[in-house]
């Protein structure tokens, strides 16, 4: 059986007033986060937060592009595409 995973962009905004979700901004998810882009901070930040959105453990969200920049594309392992859409509240675009 092949494990389920989601793979999708994200536009970082590092250092925000709060934690969150804006929406999509063209073809990436929006997410704010109040970790400065410092030392993996933001990318840390960014990982544990959309990993208790999505109640999983933090291992299991990877950042396979844009380790060093605000565009991003994340791999999510063992969630469907839907629960992901359910949990953070958007459709996610397609790649």
């Amino acid at each position: 059986m092949k494990e389920q995973g989601v793979t999708f962009k994200v536009h970082l905004q590092p250092r925000a007033s709060r934690d969150g979700i804006d929406g999509l901004l063209g073809d990436a998810v929006k997410v704010r986060v109040t970790a400065p882009p410092l030392e993996g901070k933001a990318n840390k930040a960014l990982k544990k937060f959309i990993a208790e959105r999505l109640k999983l453990s933090p291992s299991q969200v990877e950042i396979i592009t844009g380790q060093h920049s605000r565009k991003k594309l994340l791999r999510i392992t063992g969630i469907s595409k839907e629960d992901v859409e359910k949990s953070l509240g958007i459709g996610l675009p397609t790649l």
